[in-house]
């Protein structure tokens, strides 16, 4: 399909067209059409921008990032189709890895899913194991690497469901989340919540990452500490009920 770029609705339009290709190359569940709708609609009621308080929580992720020991991207279908590049960007800068994760069970698109990552420069993507397990799940999510999320203190989780992002911090992980909706239990139960797209979210996080890797450690910590995710979900919502 041939966008026109004066369209008013034309990012909109483009990150619809990368999930309906995502699912024609069965790298996306047909579900996650309806999961992108969702978010859709929420990016309406922020605007379609990356809001002051987005950027608040992008600034306080990237130094939780680059703080962290062993830090670990967890990608699903829709992330791997609307922002491939720029997750494998994301891997190359922190040297963390890719680890496949999705909700619906199929071990053919978890390899497409690969295979697709590895097109756009990719080295280091793990497969979930089936002999491994994350406490306190128990859908398909519930299988992770030992090499990769069962061993990472911070989980990167864009596009997430909620059920998994609770059970990692019951496991003593902390998670960062991109979601447009600041009411899902995604948002409220994650370390950091960045309420925005992830087609602008990732790409900015990568930008403020590269920044702050001249910073020190007592830096980073500083940043880290005058975070508050709570507060920042009031202000989307606050932005939210404004329209």
């Amino acid at each position: 399909m041939s966008l026109p770029k004066s369209h008013p609705r034309y990012e909109s339009l483009r990150t619809r067209e990368l999930i309906v290709k995502g699912v024609e190359r069965g790298i996306t569940s047909i579900h996650g059409l309806i999961a992108h709708g969702r978010g859709e609609a929420f990016d309406y009621l922020v605007g379609e921008k990356t809001n002051d308080f987005a950027k608040k929580s992008v600034k306080a992720a990237a130094a939780i990032l680059l703080a962290a020991k062993n830090p670990v991207i967890s990608v699903n279908g829709n992330a791997a189709a609307l922002a491939p590049k720029e997750l494998v960007k994301l891997s190359n800068s922190l040297n963390a890895a890719l680890e496949v994760n999705i909700f619906h069970p199929s071990k053919q698109r978890e390899i497409k899913i690969k295979n697709h990552l590895i097109k756009f420069g990719a080295k280091n993507i793990l497969l979930p194991d089936k002999k491994h397990k994350i406490k306190f799940l128990e859908s398909n999510r519930k299988y992770a690497n030992p090499h990769g999320i069962l061993k990472a203190d911070i989980v990167f989780v864009p596009l997430e469901d909620g059920d998994r992002t609770e059970a990692l911090i019951k496991n003593g992980k902390k998670v960062i989340t991109i979601d447009l909706n600041p009411l899902s239990r995604t948002a409220q139960k994650a370390t950091m919540s960045i309420t925005d797209s992830v087609t602008r979210a990732v790409p900015l996080l990568i930008k403020t990452i590269n920044q702050y890797k001249k910073y020190d450690k007592n830096r980073l910590r500083k940043i880290i500490k005058n975070y508050d995710n709570k507060k920042m979900l009031k202000e989307a919502i606050k932005q939210i009920r404004k329209l």
